[in-house]
């Protein structure tokens, strides 16, 4: 049985969750959504001054923050429980916004860390289980929704300097486009926004010389309000279905994946049986309408 596709999607009386939301690009989409009529839940290790001023200025029952520890699968459990416990029911819109861009304590070349990069815990990790668990949490309130993934320019391209994040967006992109099928099939979005530098704390609030490497300042920079009012574009427009990948840089806007709705209707020079799904069919449906449980 087909649940989907997801159409149009009004954001307004949604419940909408962003992890990275203490600043930049998430507090960008969370307060937008926040004005749009959503209520917004921002995880993330702490707000910054703009997130915490805005927050405290608004009713806890339209929008709120809850500390979340991305690489703890168990935290991010807990903030969908969260929802559940504080506004009534799982969220419609899951934001994996977190990230870090190659810090001293975590990349490829200074290679400090003795088991695991945790950049690749938290730039591709967290939003591959945030997803997962997006996917149970919808199907247990028998309700469509929308992942809206970030990704980065970096996701098409190559940079000597901080490979790891690199590859950490790549593969954000592509998962995105194996997930296509998710919405057509089970009524859960996936896209993802590819965003050039943009004005943000992850380039500025460093311990190392990198804004100075890269030439930071010298760069044409976004404000993450411009990153924002994309993400809700492709959250609300039906025209950007499942798997569409979106990049917007200071100098331009493209779709560079476009999602199954514009996929399935051209040519393949290279057909391919269709692959049995009914295991993915089988999880999904033994998940629907089972009560989203809290993490003991």
């Amino acid at each position: 049985m087909r649940h989907g596709p997801v159409e149009d999607f009004s954001i307004k009386g949604k419940i909408v969750l962003v992890t990275g939301g203490g600043s930049g690009i998430g507090f960008a989409f969370a307060r937008l959504c926040h004005e749009k009529g959503a209520r917004v839940l921002i995880g993330d290790l702490k707000l910054l001054e703009e997130a915490q001023s805005y927050v405290s200025s608004q009713s806890k029952a339209e929008i709120c923050f809850e500390a979340c520890d991305v690489t703890s699968w168990k935290s991010m459990h807990n903030l969908i429980s969260f929802s559940v416990k504080t506004f009534g029911d799982v969220p419609d819109v899951y934001a994996p916004v977190a990230g870090v861009l190659d810090p001293s304590w975590s990349n490829f070349w200074d290679d400090t860390e003795a088991e695991t990069y945790k950049t690749i815990q938290i730039n591709l990790h967290h939003p591959i289980k945030l997803t997962r668990l997006a996917i149970r949490a919808l199907a247990s309130a028998n309700k469509k929704g929308v992942v809206c993934l970030v990704s980065s320019s970096a996701g098409i391209r190559g940079n000597y300097m901080i490979p790891v994040y690199v590859a950490t967006k790549h593969g954000v992109v592509g998962f995105a486009k194996s997930l296509s099928k998710a919405d057509k099939d089970e009524g859960v979005k996936i896209v993802c926004v590819m965003p050039g530098t943009v004005k943000s704390a992850l380039w500025e609030d460093r311990d190392d010389n990198i804004s100075t490497a890269t030439k930071y300042s010298e760069r044409t920079l976004m404000a993450p309000s411009t990153i924002g009012d994309i993400m809700l574009r492709m959250v609300e427009g039906s025209e950007y279905s499942g798997g569409t990948c979106v990049l917007k840089t200071a100098w331009e806007e493209k779709v560079v994946e476009e999602g199954w709705r514009k996929q399935e209707t051209k040519y393949d020079p290279s057909p391919r049986p269709e692959p049995d799904l009914s295991h993915i069919t089988d999880v999904i449906n033994g998940e629907r309408g089972k009560k989203w449980e809290p993490l003991a």
